[in-house]
């Protein structure tokens, strides 16, 4: 794990998800916030199989049937009924396996419920649940609406995902997800330039990215889309302010690009 005071330049710096996300050998994994949720849950359980170990994708909203399907199976359990035997088959034959209830007319799957999360991890021989928790529309950051993110009793890690490309935009739905709840939460105006300061209190607002997180899940911002910036001097400042601040609920950052697969995770900071 690397210390900030030790970077001089962030795109230098390489490890795998399972190093920087500090991954132990059994998690339950909440995915929240915008800007790359899906490809990091996918580049995640990817590598997990390289590890060895056997995974469960899955969500408590709604994603396309065509990222549902980038697992090798899909499990389709409606609510209520006996899906256990199903997803041990597939575990056992594909070693990944993406959960949902239905397929709707929309082309979207419908998420299962936290209770079925819950049993999926705690009833099953499986590694890692890995789980999208909340929608953004495709934008890089939001603000989650009164109910949302659904996030499972059983969850041992949430992740608050944000596209960096919204460092210095002005203020905007063209960026932000919800914009009004947005606002309420940074103090920012309509057009105002959406500062690391600004970032940083939808990380720590009890009503922000980690709401409803259990006490005892460990909690990880993750900057993605470095690639995108010019330097790294606006990413730092966040990731300072995150992990600098004693009352913020964030133990670790991740920066980086899931594009490109280049990650660095950070823990600590000293003067």
């Amino acid at each position: 794990m690397v210390r900030l005071n030790n970077l001089c330049n962030l795109r230098n710096l390489r490890m795998g998800l399972i190093s920087a996300l500090g991954l132990g050998p059994r998690e339950h994994i909440a995915i929240v916030g915008g800007g790359g949720k899906t490809s990091l849950c996918f580049a995640l359980a990817e590598e997990l199989m390289r590890a060895g170990r056997r995974i469960i994708t899955t969500t408590t909203t709604k994603v396309r049937h065509r990222e549902a399907n980038r697992a090798p199976c899909v499990v389709f359990c409606p609510s209520g009924s006996a899906f256990h035997e199903d997803v041990k088959e597939g575990l056992k034959r594909d070693g990944h396996v993406f959960v949902a209830q239905r397929l709707l007319e929309s082309g979207k799957v419908e998420g299962i419920t936290r209770t079925m999360a819950d049993s999926l991890f705690l009833d099953l021989q499986v590694d890692h649940v890995i789980m999208e928790a909340d929608g953004a529309a495709g934008k890089p950051v939001k603000a989650p609406a009164a109910h949302e993110p659904v996030i499972p009793s059983s969850a041992t890690m949430v992740i608050a995902v944000m596209g960096l490309e919204a460092m210095g935009k002005p203020f905007d739905s063209e960026i932000v997800f919800r914009p009004g709840l947005f606002g309420e939460i940074t103090g920012l105006e309509d057009g105002e330039t959406i500062t690391p300061a600004a970032l940083a209190r939808v990380f720590q607002s009890p009503n922000g990215f980690f709401k409803g997180s259990p006490d005892s899940a460990r909690k990880v911002a993750f900057l993605n889309k470095l690639d995108l910036l010019a330097d790294d001097q606006g990413a730092k400042a966040l990731a300072l302010l995150l992990l600098r601040d004693p009352h913020a609920p964030v133990e670790r950052v991740v920066m980086g690009s899931l594009l490109r697969k280049e990650y660095v995770g950070i823990e600590e900071f000293k003067n």
